[in-house]
């Protein structure tokens, strides 16, 4: 079904333009566990443990490619609203190149930097060399793996999200192929999941570019008859600057999540948050891909002035969101203990803790995916502004300060808990940001 960014949304039609989006982003989070699960049960708990320590700050790294690629399809989904298809593209081609370059300065500064990052985040003994060994082999990834990003958000805003999906399973069944291969056939061990993990990387880009380089059918293409609109390459970063925080604090949060189990319980703690961390992305990809799909639509209505639209967005939007986070909560309950035994089964300490934490963490469903959507819908307004100002309080001030507080003083279970207690006060920010704008974006 080809739905335009014009059109008025039902709720069926509004699914199934973002279904591809959802689709995308939760198979990206899931061929992300896969190097998580074979070296788990291929490999050994310390290498398992030594993703964990690397993948946050992969993320932190790869927040880039979320800022500008929510920012500016913010900007030119407007573009395209406003009739300027020229300017949309070179705006478009200025973004993926700018993106590519800054990820290659910071793959260098991150090679050298890693072991001292690390170090701080209290890796040592083995887990530091292993942590050390994954991260600088990925680090090569990482300029595609930042434009890879962005490129999903510009999937949607060309009405192409159906290829973004198509992009990212290509991507994924190359590493699982890979993961396979160099693991199992080949026993290269860590270093093989690393290496499987580039290449996909590299090979999902190909696809992007070579779709966007030639002729399409779509409302986007690569083109070298561009500039660098240093304006617009710095509205895009404000404007996408609520996605980066989110991502980055939640690498950062991550990291302090493996600084206090390290503390309070050891590698076992790290490692069955990092099972939990795998399986909640998963969860939580739901909401992100959602957002993704819908904030084009938003763009393109504002930029049209269709405020009925708007308000019509907004009004299912959130109740999709609401009925969405009760059955992950439910669906959280239900599988926590498969979910454990397919990743740690082999150690039974490791597990219970894995099952016990996870479904306390699971009551966060319920409520993150209002003020997610609050961040993407202003950044998809155009208000970069308001949009980190939610993105802050949730993450930096709200989860970051849950989780150094609250083990003060119920321990352990302070960890597990300070991710629900940091949603519901998001929750509330964002329930005043939202009534205090509507009469300024006449969307309620």
């Amino acid at each position: 079904m080809r739905i335009h960014l014009s059109e008025h949304f039902t709720y069926k039609k509004l699914l199934f333009f973002v279904l591809p989006s959802i689709a995308t982003v939760v198979f990206t989070s899931i061929y992300g566990v896969v190097d998580g699960l074979f070296v788990s049960r291929f490999v050994g708990k310390i290498s398992f443990a030594a993703i964990g320590m690397v993948y946050p700050i992969l993320l932190v790294l790869g927040a880039f490619g979320a800022m500008i690629g929510t920012g500016g399809s913010a900007i030119v989904g407007k573009t395209l609203g406003e009739g300027d298809k020229e300017k949309a593209n070179k705006i478009f081609s200025m973004l993926i190149y700018s993106i590519l370059i800054i990820g290659t300065i910071f793959a260098i500064a991150g090679f050298f930097l890693l072991p001292e990052v690390l170090k701080l985040l209290g890796a040592q003994g083995e887990l530091l060399i292993f942590s050390v060994l994954y991260g600088r082999i990925v680090l090569v990834g990482l300029p595609f793996f930042i434009a890879q990003y962005a490129f999903q958000s510009f999937f949607v805003t060309a009405e192409k999200p159906q290829l973004g999906f198509y992009v990212t399973v290509f991507g994924g069944v190359t590493n699982i192929l890979l993961d396979a291969i160099f693991i199992l056939v080949f026993s290269w061990g860590l270093t093989g999941a690393a290496v499987a993990t580039v290449l996909s990387q590299v090979l999902s880009l190909a696809a992007e570019i070579f779709y966007f380089a030639r002729k399409n059918d779509s409302l986007l293409k690569l083109t070298l008859k561009t500039k660098f609109y240093r304006k617009i390459f710095f509205k895009a970063c404000v404007n996408g600057s609520s996605e980066m925080v989110v991502t980055a604090s939640m690498s950062i949060v991550a990291m302090l999540y493996n600084y206090q189990l390290l503390k309070y319980i050891g590698e076992n703690g790290v490692a069955a948050y990092t099972v939990i961390g795998y399986v909640a992305f998963i969860f939580a990809a739901v909401f992100f891909g959602y957002e993704m799909g819908v904030a084009p639509a938003v763009s393109f209505q504002y930029g049209a002035k269709g405020y009925d639209e708007l308000k019509n967005l907004l009004r299912k939007s959130l109740i999709i969101v609401g009925i969405t986070g009760v059955v992950m909560f439910a669906l959280a309950q239900i599988s926590a203990v498969t979910l454990a035994n397919i990743f740690v089964g082999y150690d039974a300490e490791l597990c219970e803790l894995t099952i016990h934490a996870f479904r306390i963490q699971a009551g966060a469903f319920l409520f993150m995916g209002f003020a997610s959507l609050g961040s993407s819908f202003f950044t998809a307004l155009n208000n970069g502004v308001l949009s980190a100002v939610i993105s802050f309080v949730r993450t930096f001030i709200f989860e970051i300060g849950c989780v150094m507080i609250l083990p003060l003083f119920f321990g352990v279970d302070g960890i597990w808990f300070s991710i629900i207690a940091a949603e519901i006060a998001a929750c509330v920010v964002t329930a005043i940001i939202f009534v205090q704008n509507r009469k300024k974006y006449q969307y309620a």
